[in-house]
């Protein structure tokens, strides 16, 4: 299955395009220019390393979104350790997970929130992602402003941010919905986060893209001053990590 990669390239692509174009004639190029032999040889190895971070991206996302158990979700039942009576669903505007989640927490209360701020979240690739919905959603998300959430005070026992936290841009936004979180979750109630992180993985397959997401170090800061613990956290494919977490009283 390449449906991951497929939806990944759509999403990017004009980085796709444009670096297609820029392999294919840089040797030209570089061949061409009044440099030393030193000079040509760090431009093509410039140009090797940025084909390998091309191909490694794709390569990287087939494993993530097409080979490894993150899209199918089933690992979110045993990373509560509960089924919740009622929960909330957060995306920016790409959800893929919701038809998922409803089928695994059966007759639970789920509720589906669109976080999306076009003053917050500026990436182009969010702006085409969010002109698609997944064949599969069935339901419109409710509309929400992440700094208050339409939800009552300790109502919840499961919120979800599956791929969609990284998109608040600044550590404002990310502490303004962490605190609402922690307003609306019940007693023993659990957040699951589940995030590519900055780190050496993500370089090593995304390239200067990896900078698209956040530090372990950010999260944990973010989780700390919100009043949440790491209740647990393990890794889907070296790339993506999850965070379940409580809050501390």
């Amino acid at each position: 299955m390449t449906r991951g990669v497929r939806q990944i390239v759509r999403f990017n692509w004009p980085f796709y395009v444009l670096a297609a174009a820029a392999l294919a004639i840089a040797p030209l190029v570089i061949a061409r220019l009044p440099v030393p032999f030193a000079g040509h040889a760090l431009l093509f190895a410039a140009a090797g390393l940025a084909g390998f971070w091309v191909a490694a991206s794709l390569i990287a996302s087939w494993i993530v979104y097409d080979r490894s158990p993150l899209m199918r979700w089933d690992w979110l039942p045993r990373a509560l350790g509960f089924q919740p009576g009622a929960w909330i669903n957060i995306h920016s505007g790409l959800d893929e997970s919701t038809p998922a989640v409803r089928a695994l927490f059966g007759a639970a209360h789920g509720r589906v929130f669109d976080m999306f701020d076009p003053a917050e979240m500026t990436e182009p690739s969010i702006a085409r992602a969010r002109l698609r919905r997944p064949e599969a959603a069935t339901e419109t998300a409710e509309t929400v402003d992440f700094h208050h959430l339409p939800v009552a005070t300790g109502t919840i026992e499961a919120a979800l941010l599956l791929l969609s936290a990284h998109e608040l841009r600044t550590d404002a936004a990310r502490m303004a919905l962490f605190t609402e979180l922690r307003r609306v979750l019940g007693p023993g109630g659990r957040v699951v986060v589940a995030e590519h992180l900055r780190d050496a993985a993500n370089f090593l397959a995304f390239g200067p893209g990896f900078l698209h997401f956040h530090s372990r170090r950010t999260w944990t800061r973010c989780f700390s001053r919100t009043r949440f613990d790491i209740h647990a956290e393990f890794p889907i494919t070296p790339f993506v990590r999850v965070f379940v977490l409580r809050r501390l009283t």
